[in-house]
């Protein structure tokens, strides 16, 4: 399987439905409260931790906060129904990595997953090919046709995310969660792809992302 990933959700029906898909792509150790958890991630470890805030006891960010301050920097995904403006700004406060809101859909639960894993797992830092792109995540560097290319750190996270996700529409919530970490930046999209599109087709013969209207974007 690879990653190992550690669920705390205390409705024991989710649970069990997350710990039913997931478990088709990854490990999955799952909890319905935050006893034992702390203790298990020291003694056994884990890739990332999937975790409700709602919970009977400690509240789930709490918790994470006090992870964050004990020097235990798991990757951390809130999936809950806590979906307030500054309650979703605590999230990030105190340790989120990505932020899902109940009720989700659990094809992009998955691919959100994955995002985070590759941003923060070094597991996944191996050569990234697609068509005439190579990508060493490493050393942050992309080219072309042989050839270096200089994008910034947005670029860059844009660029990776089409490129794993490659044939897949991605919409602009999607990478504005995955990439941006911030659903206000939605102008910036278009602008981002338009610069990126430039960057790694300057003579447009290419024809790597294209937009599906009203859905998002798919890289080709």
């Amino acid at each position: 399987m690879g990653f190992r990933i550690v669920i705390v959700e205390d409705e024991r029906d989710l649970l069990e439905l997350l710990e039913y898909h997931l478990s088709k792509e990854f490990e999955v150790e799952g909890f319905v409260h935050t006893k034992m958890v702390e203790r298990f991630l020291e003694e056994e470890g884990a890739d990332l931790l999937l975790m409700d805030r709602n919970l009977p006891g400690q509240e789930g960010s709490e918790f994470v906060w006090q992870l964050r301050k004990e020097g235990i920097e798991i990757p951390v995904i809130f999936l809950t129904a806590k979906d307030r403006e500054d309650q979703i700004e605590e999230g990030f406060f105190r340790g989120a990595d990505d932020y899902i809101t109940k009720p989700f859909n659990i094809k992009e639960l998955i691919l959100r997953i994955k995002a985070v894993l590759r941003r923060t797992n070094p597991k996944t830092q191996k050569v990234i090919r697609y068509r005439d792109i190579e990508i060493h995540p490493s050393a942050q560097q992309v080219f072309v046709d042989g050839k270096e290319l200089k994008l910034t750190n947005l670029e860059y996270r844009l660029l990776v995310e089409f490129i794993i996700n490659h044939h897949q529409v991605l919409s602009r919530d999607y990478l504005l969660d995955a990439v941006w970490g911030d659903r206000t930046q939605e102008r910036s999209v278009n602008v981002a792809i338009k610069r990126l599109k430039d960057k790694i087709d300057p003579n447009k013969t290419k024809n790597y992302i294209a937009s599906v209207r009203g859905v998002g974007y798919k890289f080709c």
